[in-house]
């Protein structure tokens, strides 16, 4: 059944990123908003309201307990962090309530532990959650988060034109620039595009953008993550092609470790992330969070795919009655011959493990030479295996086995 697969990964040796010099590889770190949403109410849940407290404590814990030398470097706070209105000179107001000693003092403790700070706002008259957005303030804001030593911002659409967003985001994007302070710059430009039935110029987002959102926002359910995925797969021949380094696609947040997810399920969207290449941004109670899936997403080896320098998204290259494969070219390369990663997703819910037997010819694996094949879950090494070498493996259901093909040279 699978001499029909076809496969062609297209590589686009034409995309050129925002011209800050930054994230060449997809950013990792720590987001608030999937798990912790606009909780402000510090009088009656103090441990878990958007605070400044809330973020030194997660700062904290991605530095002891092991997220910070896995890769993950951003802690981004999302809506909800404003006074409702801006000062009397028009500068944006934290919460003075839940930020007491301010914006810029948390950005320093951030930085003090080695971390990069995030923030979010909004292209529009008000975030999403109806704080103050920055249209008529733009150069303004863009210069108050270069004082505040803002190393990303996040850039909502609530409240606003998407048929002014191509004007809107670009010209946001160039004051970024002309602060000098780099600033990762995550748009979500596109989705509203789409959602108001306009086709997005993505040729201008990768101009202006390091990352931008293409469909819904995500939900701590495996429905939200199955609908991404397919959403990821169906409009692949439009969406891959526009990632690279400096520029990606963000399918958002990881959910891993939340309520929603089952253990299999969270690694199978660990798994598909990497392979779109997508940005790794948790957002979980690193306090509760579970040791099954802390090693998910402390994976190194799974990290290293979606890290790989190449940037090159991949793809799903079948699906048939519920099983899916999808391919990623990663390094190293043996003349035009990429290595890979393989995942291998059972999407049925029958109950019992399906077994998958393909050829890595198949698979679009042909160098001669061989491939050193590895399972990036279970580290077993099953050593150097060839083009017309039958591999099987028994997937569970909602479950993924992830394979690496490393290319091998000769002799």
């Amino acid at each position: 059944m699978f001499a029909a697969l076809g496969i062609l990964i297209l590589i686009s040796t034409s995309c050129y990123g925002l011209d800050n010099g930054l994230a060449k590889t997809p950013p990792m770190g720590w987001l608030s908003w999937e798990r912790f949403r606009c909780n402000t109410d510090c009088v009656n849940d103090p441990e878990n309201c958007i605070s400044e407290k809330l973020f030194q404590t997660m700062t904290d814990l991605v530095v002891a307990d092991g997220y910070a030398s896995a890769g993950y470097e951003f802690i981004n706070i999302d809506d909800c962090w404003l006074e409702k209105h801006r000062s009397h000179d028009g500068k944006l107001l934290a919460d003075r309530q839940r930020f007491p000693n301010g914006i810029k003092a948390l950005s320093d403790y951030i930085h003090s532990r080695g971390l990069k700070f995030g923030i979010y706002e909004d292209y529009g008259n008000f975030t999403c959650a109806g704080y103050p957005g920055i249209i008529g303030y733009e150069q303004e804001d863009a210069f108050q988060f270069a004082e505040w030593n803002v190393d990303y911002v996040k850039l909502d659409g609530c409240y606003s034109l998407p048929l002014e967003m191509d004007l809107g985001y670009s010209t946001f994007g160039k004051l970024l620039n002309s602060t000098g302070k780099p600033m990762v710059y995550s748009c979500s430009w596109p989705v509203y595009q789409i959602y108001a039935g306009i086709q997005p110029n993505f040729s201008a987002v990768k101009t202006y953008c390091n990352l931008w959102r293409n469909y819904d926002d995500i939900q701590d359910s495996w429905t939200s993550v199955e609908n991404i995925i397919d959403y990821y797969g169906n409009n692949q021949d439009l969406i891959a092609p526009n990632a690279g380094p400096g520029h990606w696609n963000d399918p958002d947040m990881l959910i891993i470790g939340n309520f929603g997810l089952s253990y299999e399920q969270a690694k199978t969207q660990f798994a598909i992330w990497s392979i779109l290449a997508a940005p790794l941004l948790m957002s979980v109670d690193l306090r509760t969070i579970r040791p099954q899936f802390k090693r998910i997403l402390q994976n190194r080896k799974i990290i290293a795919v979606d890290q790989d320098p190449l940037g090159i998204q991949g793809r799903r290259i079948y699906k048939h009655k519920g099983i899916e494969i999808w391919s990623k070219p990663i390094g190293p390369l043996y003349e035009n011959f990429y290595s890979y990663a393989i995942a291998f997703i059972n999407r049925r819910s029958d109950g019992t493990p399906s077994d998958i037997s393909v050829t890595l010819k198949e698979l679009g694996l042909i160098n001669f030479n061989g491939y050193r094949v590895e399972d990036l879950y279970e580290n077993v090494d099953y050593g150097v295996l060839y083009p017309n070498t039958k591999i099987k493996v028994k997937v569970n259901p909602s479950g993924v086995v992830m394979l690496k093909g490393e290319v091998q040279f000769p002799n």
